[in-house]
């Protein structure tokens, strides 16, 4: 096996914040990445329906041309991390350092508050609905509406959320940033991914500056969605709950709010704000969980999370490797995974950066099997109480969700809960907490880009945090037809991203080996 050489790289390790940090912005990066964003938005307000129409033809040649390699690298990347975990590499250390930095139970937050976000709050409300009540293809022959179609139906949910999905966000990646980077002194940055093919090429010049920048696009895309679908659903729920009108200053109000919140969480920094968000988050999420494991329908819950579980692994592969309904497939299956993938190299960076001084085995087991399996749980105890409702009393879930409407369906499911009221306001400030976690997080991990820094200046964290919500707040201003279209965007920006990921395939493996023999050496 041949060793992978860094001689030659320029660029010094920094774990300190940089002294005159302004000289140190990646300036091409950020103008490439800033520029395409302002662009997007400035041709949103001056033509919303021709960027639209741009943003859906885009989608469909990604989906059409990349769906099937997305799928085989999603598998193939849980799979290799599997073996690599599993295996005599498994005890190797990582980040330079055995003494890790935070931890257990705060390191497990910060992984699942951050690549959960709050999107997996609403959508395990609505995604098991939307496949009972429009069941997936491969479960068709299940009599709609039964028993047996609502266990499918979390089956399906569990696949789009599950193993293969976190399994991108930093399991492959994650051991190649942390030997590059912590080890080797390249910089925490996506080009640092290509580093093993390319070598010095891949760290200056065009190539690099351009894969860094698609990878910012793509996270700030997949982040600016969500912090806009906030503001319009808790501005929902804010008229639902206290009759506060349903208008753009009300969804103002609560994206400034939201801004503040993440960008003085991504300023103090991980081992601060984001950790304390992340903690907050975890703790309220188990007592949600805990209350309606205990007063909604508990039998239901447990009995459905072993069915769907023990559907999930039987027709792991089945459903993974889906291509009987195109259609269907690139909304939902493809969908996800382009999603996933635009936020893959940026996630991996943040994992590196609160992972250090733990081994190849903790990391993978928690990503890529333990938080998978806690998101099933979550989904099942969310959106199962929903499906419970809905067998119960035909309509009362599905009728509030009818045109999509996430923000609805959660609300419909919490108002059939004890102290319905209550939980319903329990889950707004839930699901707030975990967009400030992803923003916080995201924040942080685009100023890691932009600066060649593991702790970057207090100002380029700012800048990105604030023109993160600038953009959300004048793409809803147009309507949520902009937002739509920008999460639909991050699926287009997945395609250069997933080239970037590629190469962890096979680097990974070869640095896990290099890692044990230099560690067994010792």
């Amino acid at each position: 096996m041949q060793n992978i050489k860094t001689e030659s790289v320029r660029t010094p390790l920094a774990h300190g914040p940089p002294q005159g940090w302004l000289a140190h912005i990646d300036w091409p990066v950020l103008v490439f990445s800033g520029g395409s964003l302002v662009l997007f938005t400035l041709l949103s307000l001056f033509n919303q329906q021709a960027v639209s129409d741009w943003v859906s033809s885009s989608f469909s040649i990604a989906t059409q041309w990349f769906g099937v390699y997305w799928q085989i690298l999603l598998l193939l990347t849980f799979f290799i991390g599997l073996v690599l975990a599993f295996g005599r590499t498994g005890d190797v250390v990582l980040g330079g350092t055995d003494q890790p930095e935070m931890s257990t139970f705060r390191w497990t937050s910060i992984i699942m508050c951050t690549l959960l976000a709050g999107g997996g709050v609403f959508w395990a409300a609505a995604e098991p609905m939307a496949h009972f009540t429009s069941q997936p293809p491969l479960f068709a022959a299940e009599e709609p509406g039964s028993l047996s179609a609502a266990h499918h139906a979390l089956a399906q949910s569990f696949m789009h959320w599950g193993f293969l999905a976190w399994a991108i966000l930093g399991s492959l990646t994650g051991i190649v940033f942390m030997y590059l980077h912590y080890e080797k002194g390249l910089p925490l940055k996506p080009r640092t991914l290509l580093y093993p093919v390319f070598g010095d090429k891949a760290l200056h010049g065009p190539l690099a500056s351009l894969v860094d920048a698609a990878c910012v696009l793509a996270v700030v895309a997949g982040t600016v969605g969500p912090i806009g679908f906030l503001g319009l659903q808790v501005s929902f729920g804010l008229e639902k709950l206290f009759g506060i009108p349903d208008t753009f200053a009300t969804q103002l109000a609560v994206l400034l709010g939201l801004i503040v919140l993440y960008t003085l969480s991504s300023v103090s920094g991980v081992t601060k704000g984001i950790q304390l968000l992340s903690r907050f988050n975890v703790v309220l999420a188990v007592v949600l969980m805990a209350i309606i494991v205990v007063f909604g329908p508990t039998a239901f819950i447990s009995d459905a999370f072993l069915a769907a579980f023990g559907i999930y692994l039987d027709q792991f592969i089945p459903m993974a490797t889906f291509r009987a309904d195109p259609g269907w497939l690139d909304w939902w299956t493809v969908f996800f995974w382009g999603w996933f993938l635009g936020y893959g190299p940026l996630m991996a960076m943040f994992v590196a950066r609160i992972s250090r001084g733990r081994t190849i085995r903790q990391m993978v087991v928690l990503i890529s099997l333990l938080a998978p399996v806690i998101t099933c749980v979550w989904f099942t105890i969310i959106g199962g109480s929903g499906l419970a409702f809905e067998l119960q009393q035909p309509g009362v879930i599905s009728e509030p969700f009818t045109g999509f409407n996430l923000p609805a369906a959660l609300l419909a499911i919490t108002e059939q809960l004890p102290a319905g009221f209550w939980m319903s306001l329990a889950f707004l400030v839930l699901t707030t907490v975990f967009v400030a976690t992803t923003g916080d997080s995201m924040t942080y991990a685009v100023s890691m880009v932009m600066t060649g820094h593991d702790h970057p200046h207090s100002g380029v964290r700012v800048f990105w945090g604030v023109m993160m919500g600038i953009m959300a707040a004048v793409l809803i201003s147009l309507g949520s037809g902009s937002i739509s279209a920008l999460q639909s965007f991050i699926v287009v920006t997945a395609v250069p991203v997933s080239l970037v990921l590629l190469p962890s395939l096979w680097t990974a493996p070869r640095i896990a080996r290099q890692m044990l023999q230099q560690q067994q050496g010792q």
